[in-house]
């Protein structure tokens, strides 16, 4: 009789080996965290296998010499309380309705119930090394536990007397299955270390490959990077974006999502304002033309989410534990050679603003106006040419004493004071500058990104423009962070300007805007939003109080 009950155990065993070679089984028995879902699925399976043990059970008196409890307690310790309990009830259930009236019905199923709950105890309180001995300890407590009501509740107690006599104890010698099942399960859990070491070693091979192309971070170099991605782990389709836009896209759908369009599937939104992976592996309602199965991952600098990495496969059920792996390996790997690679930008980026500063401050055009505006108001109006000269003067020193350093807002707005004021002497009433800045306002921001947006909005917007126009600028307090916004009413900026500044393709002759876009950008993690109204542009942007 023992041995039949180690034949019964070991199909249990068989029927586990084949569910864990099937890929969606395989992933759910690797999980460290089961979902809802997971620990249905794993209820049906033990339940299942809890009743087919009362099926294949050997007739003993009215009694059934069966392995229900070695499925119980085998999927209590390993898959947690809602599996053991879930299987202890449905099968002890099962074990009491097939013999309603029989000597050991009630027994049964009082001890299923109790296997159940005892086994979700050992899986939250004993570590995972000595689950394996202790569950052969439990299995054995609920098998003398069913002998023990038998004796107690048999009618007649002769007949309980003999059934306990017979099968007590294969059934309790056979709980040792359960040793054998958890640590067969446990086997398969422990190939996680495996599938990492591989993935880990896979994505630095894909960082050695990819690296050269961090080195200048635009459009061209994140296609190269999703291609090589996409081909070293075959999957059909490799994207990047920041916050708001697709950075690059390659693969299938290609042709659909351009770069520079806003991110429009909810998916990525979920995956970028929460930080949290978003994976779906049975796209049935096709959100995605093409796409069955997808994983988001967002891609994040100093814990502040920059953007997402995402990979794409046609067939439903890709997103593997082992590509999960990979993936996370990939997205840190990536994001920290996008913030190292961003660091470079900076340097390079300010050093184009000190020399654009450098440019505007000694540029003989500029000069000459300013000059020939005060020349001819010495005479006229002898202290408006002495505020323009003191305007010329802060204005010429501050581009001067130009650093990389974060300044306080209010020199930078000091900056923009002179320079509008030196231009309101030349052009009139033709310009317009209205300053709407919130009192007490301290934040500290890099220098020369605000004069910049307002030289654009006077120069490209306004003088552009027939008749008089108006520059607002805004400066407002947002709690946590401060929004300035640059809005004017001149001829509006064209969308190809919008399209070149997203995507770093500006000429090098025009990298006002687009400095000022990759600066913002580079140190905020979000740039300028830039948008064309019926009458004029308006750029708006948010700054990060804890940089004062």
């Amino acid at each position: 009789m023992l041995l039949q009950l180690f034949e019964r155990a070991a199909l249990l065993l068989i029927c586990l080996f084949l569910l864990s070679k099937l890929p969606n089984f395989r992933q759910i028995f690797q999980k460290e965290v089961l979902d809802t879902k997971d620990r249905i699925i794993l209820s049906v399976i033990f339940s299942g296998f809890a009743i087919l043990g009362t099926y294949t059970g050997i007739n003993v008196e009215g009694s059934l010499v069966n392995v229900r409890i070695i499925a119980v307690v085998s999927g209590g310790i390993l898959f947690g309380w809602p599996v053991g309990l879930i299987t202890g009830v449905v099968s002890g259930l099962h074990r009491y309705l097939i013999d309603i009236d029989g000597v050991t019905s009630v027994p049964c199923l009082i001890t299923s119930i109790i296997a159940g709950i005892l086994s979700g105890y050992i899986h939250s309180r004993i570590s995972r090394k000595r689950r394996w001995i202790v569950g052969i300890a439990a299995g054995m407590i609920c098998e003398a536990l069913t002998m023990l009501l038998i004796l107690l509740m048999a009618n007649p107690a002769e007949l309980g007397q003999e059934i306990v006599s017979i099968i007590a104890l294969p059934m309790i010698l056979g709980e040792v299955s359960v040793g054998l099942i958890v640590l067969f399960v446990q086997g398969v859990e422990g190939e996680r270390e495996n599938i990492a070491a591989r993935q880990a070693k896979l994505a630095l091979d894909i960082a050695n490959k990819t690296l050269p192309y961090f080195r200048s971070i635009n459009s061209d170099s994140l296609r190269k990077i999703c291609t090589i991605i996409r081909e070293d782990i075959q999957a059909d389709a490799v994207a990047i974006t920041d916050t708001r836009f697709i950075l690059a896209y390659v693969g299938v759908g290609e042709e659909r999502y351009n770069i520079g369009n806003e991110i429009i599937t909810d998916a990525t939104k979920q995956a970028i304002s929460s930080g949290e992976i978003v994976i779906i592996n049975d796209d049935t309602e096709g959100k995605v033309p093409h796409i069955q199965s997808l994983i988001i991952i967002p891609l994040k600098e100093k814990s502040v989410v920059t953007g997402a990495l995402k990979i794409y496969y046609s067939k439903a059920y890709k997103i593997t534990y082992s590509l999960q792996t990979l993936a996370v390996g990939l997205s840190q790997i990536i994001s920290t050679l996008m913030e190292v690679s961003r660091i470079e930008q900076m340097k390079q980026m300010a050093n184009k603003a000190e020399i654009k500063a450098l440019q505007t401050s000694i540029n003989p055009h500029f000069l000459f106006n300013a000059l020939n505006a005060i020349a001819s108001s010495i005479r006229i109006d002898p202290d408006n040419a002495r505020e323009m000269i003191i305007n010329l003067s802060g204005y010429l020193r501050h581009s001067l004493e130009w650093s990389d350093e974060l300044i306080d807002i209010n020199k930078e707005l000091g900056q923009v004071v002179n320079y509008v004021e030196i231009e309101k002497a030349r052009f009139g009433s033709k310009l317009t500058v209205i300053y709407d800045v919130d009192e007490d306002v301290e934040v500290k921001i890099p220098s020369l990104i605000i004069q910049p947006l307002v030289e654009n909005a006077i120069v490209h917007g306004i003088l552009k423009g027939r008749g008089s126009g108006t520059v607002t600028l805004s400066v407002k307090d947002r709690g946590e962070q401060v929004e300035i916004i640059v809005e004017d009413t001149g001829t509006g900026i064209d969308d190809e300007i919008i399209r070149k500044v997203y995507t770093s393709q500006m000429p090098e002759n025009r990298i006002g805007l687009s400095n000022v876009h990759q600066r913002v950008k580079l140190i905020y993690g979000e740039g300028l939003h830039i948008q064309r109204l019926d009458k004029g542009t308006r750029i708006q942007f948010r700054v990060r109080k804890e940089r004062v």
